[in-house]
This record gives structure tokens, sequence and C-alpha cells, in this order.
């Protein structure tokens, strides 16, 4: 995909219509995601962990472990929307990349 081609979406947008089955499938197909995200997040902790060490013996970050957690926070975002009913769009099950960006207010 070339960076024309790269568009970006608000992910917590509100969305009027509503489909009711999807009521029934959001409450498995959560079950899914949250396994993922308690395997996901126990890793991403325990790296944290080693994380701190890191930069405490050698005064610096490793990116394998940065990269890795990052990962984790984008894919919870990610799935945030879809979890707390904000929109049907399902989100994969298993982590894909995604980028998070935060726009800054205009001071008013």
């Amino acid at each position: 995909m070339s960076d024309t081609e790269k568009t970006m979406s608000q992910l917590f947008t509100f969305e009027h219509k509503a489909r009711r089955w999807e009521l029934l499938v959001r409450i498995f197909y959560s079950i899914a995601i949250a396994i993922v995200m308690i395997i996901y997040g126990f890793i991403a902790g325990i790296l944290m962990f080693i994380q701190w060490f890191v930069i405490l013996v050698l005064g610096r970050r490793s990116e394998g472990i940065s990269n890795f957690i990052r990962g984790y926070l984008e894919y919870y975002v990610h799935v945030l929307s879809y979890t707390s009913w904000m929109t049907d769009k399902r989100p994969g099950i298993m982590p894909k990349s995604v980028k998070i960006f935060e726009e800054q207010a205009p001071d008013q």
C-alpha cells in the first residue's frame, strides 16, 4: 500500500445505526479478543518489568521490547471501540499493525 492509499479513520465515533444480531456475536467475539488480550497483556507486563531493568542497567531502552509493548497498546486501543459498543465494525482477533496518533486541540 502506498502512502497515498493509506487512510486515517477515527476509532471512537458515534454510529447511530446498530445491528441487533451483532450484540450476540459480540459476546462470543469479545471472549476471543479477551483471551488474546490476556495473553498479550501478560507478556507485555513481563517485558515492561524487563525493560525497567534494561533501563536501570544499560541506561537505554530496548527497541524490540518497546515495539512489542507499543503493539500491545495499539491493539488494546484498536479493539476498545468494538468492545465498548461504539461500533459494529469487528476488529481482527489477532493483532495487526495499526498506528495511533494524537491530535492536539487548538487553544481556546
